[in-house]
C-alpha cells in the first residue's frame, strides 16, 4: 500500500501506542468492523454461490466465501490477543452493515457480481486507507486481509464475460453500480458517526491524530474515483 496523504510511515503507530487504552479501543473498534464485514460476506458470497450458473462457478464462489470466514476468523483473533471480546467489539455495527446488506441484496448472479466487485472493493479501499492508523501487526493483518484479490479478479472476468454475451446487461450493471457507490459511501460515513470509539480514533480532535474533515472528505472523494476507474474498466459509466 501506498502512503496515504494524511500520514507518513514515519508517523503511523507503533507498537507502543497501544498502552494507551483510547488507542487500543480504536484498534479494536476498526477490527470489529472489518471483522464483521469479512462474516457478512461470507454469508453473501454463499447466496451468490446459490446463485451462479454452473456448478464450476458455484465451486469457484463457495471457496472465496471459505476464504472470507477464515479472514473473519484471523480478525476475531487479533482481537482476542488485545484483550478484546470479537463479538462485544463487531456489535456496534452490526445493524448498520446489516441494513447496507438489506438495501443492497442482489436479485441475480449479476447484480451478486457487481455487488462484490464494486461495493465490497469500496470497502476494502476504506480499510486499506484506515489501515495507516492501527499498530503495525494489526496493520499487516488487515492488508492481508484486503490483499486477498483473487475473487475481486474472478468476478471482474465473469462480468466481462457477461456483458459480452448480452450487451443489455451493461445498462442494467451500470445503473446497479451507481446505486451500490451511493449506498457504500453513505454505510461508511453512518459506520463512522455512529460508532463514537471509532469516531475518536479516525477523526482529528485536536491532538494530533486521526484525519480532518477536510482529509475525511478527500478520502471519500479517493474512494469514488476508484470506483469510477473500477466502472470503466469493464466500459460502463459510472
Amino acid at each position: 500500500m501506498t502512503d496515504s496523504p494524511t500520514q507518513t510511515s514515519d508517523e503511523r503507530p507503533t507498537d507502543a501506542d497501544l498502552q494507551d487504552p483510547v488507542f487500543r479501543s480504536g484498534v479494536t473498534a476498526l477490527l470489529g468492523v472489518l471483522a464483521y464485514g469479512e462474516l457478512k460476506s461470507f454469508f453473501a458470497t454463499v447466496e451468490d454461490a446459490g446463485m451462479a450458473p454452473g456448478v464450476g462457478r458455484k465451486e469457484a464462489m463457495a471457496a472465496f466465501a471459505v476464504r472470507e470466514f477464515e479472514h473473519y476468523q484471523a480478525l476475531s483473533e487479533r482481537l482476542r490477543q488485545l484483550g478484546a471480546d470479537p463479538q462485544r467489539a463487531m456489535e456496534p455495527v452490526v445493524d448498520a452493515v446489516d441494513e447496507w446488506h438489506r438495501r443492497t441484496k442482489p436479485k441475480n448472479w449479476t447484480e451478486g457480481l457487481m455487488k462484490a466487485y464494486a461495493g465490497q472493493s469500496i470497502a476494502t479501499d476504506f480499510y486499506r486507507e484506515c489501515a495507516q492508523w492501527v499498530d503495525p501487526e494489526s496493520r499487516t493483518l488487515m492488508l492481508e486481509v484486503l490483499g486477498d484479490n483473487e475473487q475481486a479478479d474472478y468476478v471482474e472476468a465473469q462480468l466481462r464475460d457477461a456483458i459480452a454475451a448480452d450487451s443489455r446487461v451493461a445498462s442494467t450493471l451500470a445503473l446497479w453500480g451507481r446505486r451500490l457507490v451511493g449506498e457504500a459511501i453513505t454505510q461508511a460515513q453512518l459506520t463512522i458517526a455512529e460508532n463514537d470509539q471509532l469516531e475518536k480514533f479516525l477523526v482529528a480532535d485536536g491532538s494530533g491524530s486521526g484525519m480532518s474533515l477536510e482529509e475525511l472528505s478527500e478520502l471519500f472523494t479517493r474512494l469514488t474515483d476508484a470506483h469510477k476507474a473500477r466502472m470503466e474498466t469493464l466500459g460502463l459509466t459510472a
